[in-house]
Order: structure tokens, then C-alpha cells, then sequence
């Protein structure tokens, strides 16, 4: 059985001692090690003990045998771009970012940084995450079916405020909103 084990555990900035620990209850990174070359057969209960380690769902784990998948080949560093020593499987973003990913906000009309085309990935946050998301992007619901987006730049008890991506726009307040989503991916068509 093909497996991405190593490209989600490699994307996701974790060793094979960091993901043995993460399994409940923790193995040895020899036994992930096996489960990812398919020394060791990967079973329902390792499938499911190694994905939510991951924080994905299992069968993101699973590679399709008949269509090869893209590969990340090259890095742009300062000195230009170079080859990887050894290609690795380039993981999809909801395989990358996990269950709670809200939705896609698209962007029709250049603003900020934004291009038409551009599709900004959002994860639904807690109340209690929300105070993380300063200085981030944010999607906000507002009354009457609308939406705030752009930096948001307050939050209190009982109100958040956004400041949109355009220039000489003001600040938006909303109050008690049902949720908010942060932008984690950026994915731009050239």
C-alpha cells in the first residue's frame, strides 16, 4: 500500500521522533519509520493512531496507486533556485491544514496584497484563539448575510474590529460575530 505518511510528516516540520511521540499511545520512530517505506503493514489501527498524530484525517495518509503525485523538485533560497536532494510528494493544502478548514475565500478585485484569482485559506478559529489572529487576515460574518475581511486589528469581549486590505478604508467593528476564520494559505494562480 502506497503511503504519504513522510510527506505530511516532513510538510508539517516533524521528525520521526516527533511523530512517534505524538502517536497515543507513543511508539518508536523505528516502527513509523517502517510504517512509512512499507516495511510494516499499515494497519486500520496504525492508519487511524498516526493520522490524528498528524492532525489529518486517514485517509489523507493514502496515495492513489495509479496517479503519480506532484513533486516538489526545486527551493528558491538567496542564491536562486537549486534542486532537492531527493524530490518529495508536494502535500494538498486541505491534507496540509487539516479538518477545521472553514472554507475559501476567493478574491475577485485587487486589494491589498491581493490579486484577482487568489485563493485565501481559512481555519475557523475558537473564541479563545481569536486573540491570536491579531495583525492576521480574518473573514468575519456580519449582519444581513455580509462579511468583514481584512487585518484584524482589535478583539474584546465582546467585539472584534477589521481593518480591510484597501487603502483608505476604516476600520470595520463587529459585534459578538458567530465566528471567525484565519487566512492560513495563499494559493495564487500565475
Amino acid at each position: 500500500m502506497i503511503n504519504r505518511i513522510r510527506a505530511i510528516r516532513k510538510d508539517k516540520g516533524m521528525t520521526l521522533v516527533d511523530l512517534a511521540e505524538a502517536c497515543s499511545p507513543p511508539t518508536t520512530p523505528q516502527t513509523i519509520g517502517r510504517l512509512e517505506t512499507g516495511m510494516r503493514t499499515l494497519s486500520i489501527d496504525w492508519l487511524n493512531r498516526i493520522a490524528a498524530a498528524l492532525g489529518v484525517e486517514p485517509e489523507a495518509l493514502l496515495a492513489s496507486e495509479t496517479k503519480a503525485a506532484p513533486m516538489v523538485v526545486a527551493r528558491l533560497g538567496a542564491d536562486g533556485a537549486e534542486a532537492l536532494p531527493k524530490p518529495r510528494e508536494a502535500v494538498p493544502p486541505e491534507v496540509l491544514l487539516g479538518d477545521n478548514i472553514m472554507g475559501v475565500l476567493e478574491i475577485e478585485v485587487a486589494q491589498g496584497e491581493y490579486r484577482p484569482g487568489d485563493r485565501l485559506w481559512l481555519r475557523e478559529l475558537s473564541p479563545a484563539q481569536t486573540s491570536q489572529a491579531i495583525n492576521r487576515d480574518v473573514l468575519v460574518p456580519r449582519s444581513g448575510g455580509r462579511f468583514a475581511f481584512g487585518r484584524l486589528i482589535d478583539r474584546s469581549d465582546g467585539y472584534v474590529a477589521v481593518l480591510p486590505p484597501g487603502t483608505g478604508q476604516r476600520q470595520t467593528v463587529i459585534m459578538d460575530p458567530a465566528w471567525v476564520a484565519l487566512g492560513v494559505m495563499l494559493v495564487r494562480m500565475l
